[in-house]
C-alpha cells in the first residue's frame, strides 16, 4: 500500500519562496557590505600611515603601558594593532548583520505568511463554494451557489466570475431538463386517459366480440403501464428537488401502511410479505417517504420466486448513531454484484423486465435513491445470498 506524504499547502510554499528569497538577497547586501567596509578601512589605514610598503620606519610610538617603542617595533606595534582593530570590526559587522539579517528574515517570512493569506483567500472561497457542490446529494443540488467575489478585477476575480458562468449554465440546463420532463409528463396524461376511456367503452358495447375484448385488455394493460411511467416520471422530478420543509415522519408508521397496502399485490403474486417495524423518526415529506418504502416493496413482491414459497421482509429501525433505517429483503433470483449499482438507474431492467410489456417502468429504485438522497439520506443494495436483494436505505435523524 503506497502512503502518500502531506504536500506542504500553497501559503506555506509561497511563504518558504517569500523567505528564502529575503534571505538570500539580505546574505546578498551583507556580503556586499562586508567587502566595501572592509575595502574602506584599508583606504583608511593607508591615507592615515602611508602606503603598506612605503610606511616610514622611523617611528616613536608611546604604547598605552607607558614605554617609548621606536622604528621596527613601533612599526610592529602599529600593525598589530591595525590587525586587531580590522578583525574586531568586521568580526562586529558580520555577528550584528547575522543577527540582524536573522530577525528581519523571520519578521519578513511571518509578514509573507500574512499576505499569501491574504491574496489566496478568494482562492479558498472557490474552492469551498465547488467543494460544497460536489458534496451535494444530487448533481443539481448545490447549483444555486454562486461565489460572486468583490473586488479588483485581476486573475483570480476572472476565475470566479468564469466558475460562477459555468454554474449558472448548469444550473439553467438541469432546471431546463426538469421542467421538460414534468411538462412533458402532465401533457401525456390526457391522451392516455381519454385512450382509456375509448378502450373501456369499446369493450363494455354489447356488441362487442370476444376479440375486441382481449384487444381491449392488453390495450388496457399498456396503457396501464404508459400511466406508471408518466407517474413515476413525475415524481422522480419531484424528487430531484431537496427536501425544504421537513415534518417530523416515524418510518414504522410508513412501513405498516405500506404493508397492508400491498398486500392484495403480494397475495395474488403468492408471497408473504413480513412486517418488522420498530420506531425510526426521521423528517421530511410523508408522501415521498411512504413512495419510496412502497416501492421498495413492490420491487420485492415484483422480483421474488413466483412459486409460493417467497418473501419479502420489512424493517425500520434506528440505528446506533440515531440514524433512521430501512431494509427491505426478498428472495428472488440471483442479482450479479456488478449490475446492482445500474439498477439505480433509470429504466434500467433485468431479464425479461426489458421488454415493452414488462410490468415494471423501470423507475422504482430510481426514486427510491432521488428521494432518499432529497432527505439528505443514502440508499444501499447487496446481493442476498440464496437469491433477491437487500435495501438499506438510511436518513438522517429526525431534527438533524
Amino acid at each position: 500500500m503506497k502512503i502518500r506524504t502531506p504536500h506542504p499547502t500553497l501559503r506555506a510554499r509561497l511563504t518558504l519562496v517569500y523567505g528564502a528569497l529575503f534571505l538570500l538577497a539580505g546574505l546578498t547586501l551583507l556580503a556586499v557590505t562586508y567587502l566595501l567596509f572592509n575595502q574602506q578601512l584599508s583606504r583608511s589605514f593607508d591615507s592615515r600611515y602611508g602606503a603598506p610598503g612605503g610606511r616610514p620606519t622611523r617611528l616613536a610610538i608611546v604604547s598605552p603601558n607607558g614605554y617609548m617603542l621606536e622604528g621596527a617595533d613601533a612599526l610592529r606595534w602599529m600593525q598589530a594593532q591595525e590587525a586587531e582593530l580590522r578583525e574586531a570590526a568586521v568580526t562586529s559587522l558580520l555577528t550584528q548583520g547575522a543577527v540582524a539579517l536573522a530577525v528581519v528574515a523571520l519578521a519578513a517570512a511571518a509578514l509573507g505568511w500574512v499576505v499569501a493569506g491574504r491574496m489566496l483567500a478568494p482562492l479558498r472561497l472557490v474552492t469551498a463554494t465547488a467543494r460544497r457542490i460536489a458534496a451535494a446529494p444530487a448533481a443539481d443540488r448545490g447549483l444555486h451557489e454562486r461565489i460572486a467575489l468583490r473586488g479588483p478585477v485581476d486573475e483570480v476575480k476572472e476565475l470566479a466570475d468564469t466558475f460562477d458562468t459555468m454554474v449558472e449554465r448548469l444550473d439553467h440546463s438541469f432546471d431546463g431538463q426538469r421542467r421538460f420532463v414534468a411538462n412533458a409528463s402532465h401533457e401525456l396524461r390526457t391522451p392516455l386517459t381519454l385512450n382509456r376511456a375509448l378502450v373501456e367503452l369499446a369493450m363494455h358495447r354489447r356488441t362487442a366480440s370476444v376479440d375486441v375484448k382481449r384487444l381491449g385488455e392488453s390495450l388496457l394493460e399498456i396503457n396501464a403501464r404508459h400511466e406508471r411511467l408518466i407517474s413515476g416520471l413525475l415524481l422522480l422530478a419531484r424528487a430531484d428537488h431537496e427536501i425544504g420543509d421537513r415534518s417530523p415522519v416515524d418510518l414504522a408508521d410508513v412501513v405498516a401502511h405500506v404493508v397492508a397496502q400491498t398486500a392484495p399485490e403480494a397475495e395474488q403474486a403468492r408471497v408473504t410479505v413480513q412486517e418488522a417495524a420498530f420506531p425510526a423518526p426521521a423528517g421530511g415529506d410523508a408522501m415521498l417517504l411512504e413512495r419510496m418504502v412502497h416501492n421498495l416493496v413492490e420491487n420485492g413482491i415484483r422480483h421474488n420466486t413466483g412459486d409460493g414459497t417467497g418473501w419479502v421482509r420489512v424493517a425500520s429501525r434506528t440505528s446506533p448513531a440515531g440514524e433512521a433505517e430501512v431494509e427491505v429483503s426478498n428472495t428472488g433470483p440471483a442479482v450479479p454484484p456488478y449490475e446492482i449499482p445500474a439498477l439505480f438507474k433509470p429504466f434500467h431492467r433485468l431479464g425479461e423486465e426489458r421488454m415493452v410489456t414488462g410490468r415494471s417502468a423501470g423507475l422504482g429504485l430510481s426514486i427510491v435513491r432521488s428521494v432518499a438522497q432529497a432527505h439528505g439520506g443514502d440508499v444501499t443494495a447487496r446481493p442476498r445470498e440464496g437469491g433477491g436483494l437487500v435495501v438499506t436505505v438510511t436518513l438522517p435523524r429526525a431534527g438533524a
